[in-house]
């Protein structure tokens, strides 16, 4: 009779341990992957998300092209929202200014936030960002119209690229949502409430 040694059956509580320590390891690779997908976006243009730029360009070619300007917004999103110019035209590398418009038509203060795409895919890791209103939140007064710049230019090195360097147009696309107000602006509308409250009585 064969008489070999089976091995001693694994301990129930290293078990536990270890599929504790996995589903804590891949809900933290979950977790970081949202913001770390972000970040690799914006520094390569990936995806179509603009480039962040320091300064303008050095370098102004005689080439031109197009850049045209989109506005949506999510669903519940409360606000007007549009380019103030449709398309512009200018030199690679010339540094452009363009305007979107904000408007709240309610009788409430909205936050918002703008994320924003740039489209071909191919043109997102040559289209410099130097100043966006997309950098930060927005609020908008009861009644309040604004208008927000951003200031840009189209990398000369899009000339050089195998995919983009026959492109001559770009899209530049933001889509505007609702966000919660501020912590400081609460509280700033809170006691504005409380004293016209304290006014009528």
């Amino acid at each position: 009779m064969d008489t070999q040694s089976t091995p001693n059956p694994s301990n129930p509580a290293k078990t536990v341990k270890y599929l504790v320590g996995v589903i804590l390891v891949m809900g933290s690779l979950a977790w970081a992957s949202v913001p770390l997908y972000d970040l690799f976006c914006r520094v390569t243009g990936f995806g179509g998300t603009a480039i962040v730029a320091d300064e303008a360009s050095q370098d102004i070619l005689d080439q031109t092209i197009k850049v045209r300007f989109d506005a949506s917004k999510e669903r519940d999103m409360p606000w007007e929202f549009r380019p103030v110019e449709n398309v512009m035209e200018l030199r690679i590398g010339e540094t452009g200014l363009a305007f979107y418009e904000a408007y709240n038509p309610l009788d409430v203060p909205i936050a918002g936030s703008a994320s924003y795409n740039v489209a071909p895919y191919s043109a997102g890791g040559f289209f410099m960002k130097i100043d966006c209103f997309c950098f930060t939140e927005q609020v908008l007064e009861p009644g309040e119209r604004i208008q927000m710049p951003v200031t840009f230019f189209v990398d000369p090195e899009i000339v050089d690229d195998r995919d983009a360097k026959h492109l001559h147009e770009i899209t530049l696309s933001y889509t505007f949502h609702q966000i919660d107000l501020p912590d400081d602006y609460s509280d700033k509308v809170a006691s504005l409430n409380t004293s016209n409250t304290d006014v009528a009585n």
